[in-house]
């Protein structure tokens, strides 16, 4: 789904993703993007923070909310730190800056697609599903978190980072190589989205988030998930 005011640029991005076979549905306001999302739940949700009515932050929120699984990519016409962290906190996936050019945003729907497809189709998979560390559960096959038996709703970035971590207990990952497995060898951005999805996953996970007990940082070069002795 597109969502943006602008006719222009909705036309601009919808003939890109045409061009990869992607079925696209459009939106222009805030409003109609979450009555479209309701019916049609897209897996990619391209989304302009400038709009009519209810803004692109406050849209973001409630799909984040109500479809946890949701990839979503903002677009901001401003270059600047505090809309790209904001988007992030907010729970998108990615952001692109405008002007862009319209074959990098579609690479980047195609990465994060991938990464919430995964490939929950193997059958090893389907043997091999579940990785315990206590109190976590990471039912790889279904892609869904649990604590104490509890579900713990992450968005696909969050759900990649904590899968990454609890597989390699005491490994420490700079945030260049987070970069990489997450978000792809061809991700073009700011190492800050590292940062502030890591914020968000010890707020989802931690008892205590500005304590951290499992995910450990390394100053100046990134983290680790803490291995039990």
């Amino acid at each position: 789904m597109i969502v943006d005011d602008e006719s222009s640029i909705r036309s601009f991005v919808r003939i890109g993703f045409e061009r990869s076979n992607f079925k696209i549905i459009e939106a222009e306001t805030g409003e109609e993007a979450i009555e479209l999302a309701r019916k049609h739940e897209p897996d990619i949700v391209i989304l302009d923070i400038m709009l009519p009515g209810i803004d692109g932050f406050e849209v973001c929120v409630t799909l984040r909310s109500e479809f946890p699984r949701m990839g979503i990519i903002m677009l901001t016409a401003r270059d600047l730190d505090m809309d790209r962290i904001m988007g992030l906190e907010q729970g998108a996936d990615d952001y692109v800056v405008k002007p862009f050019n319209p074959l990098e945003l579609v690479l980047r729907a195609e990465g994060l697609l991938r990464r919430i497809g995964g490939n929950s189709g193997n059958n090893e998979q389907k043997n091999n599903r579940t990785i315990c560390d206590p109190p976590f559960e990471v039912d790889t096959y279904s892609q869904k978190v649990y604590k104490n038996g509890e579900e713990i709703e992450l968005t696909p970035k969050e759900y990649q980072l904590m899968t990454l971590f609890i597989k390699s207990p005491g490994k420490l990952f700079s945030r260049n190589e987070l970069i990489d497995q997450v978000w792809g060898e061809d991700y073009i951005g700011d190492l800050k989205v590292v940062d502030v999805n890591i914020r968000r996953l010890r707020k989802r996970i931690e008892d205590r988030p500005s304590h951290p007990k499992y995910i450990e940082t390394v100053w100046g070069i990134g983290y680790r998930w803490r291995e039990k002795v």
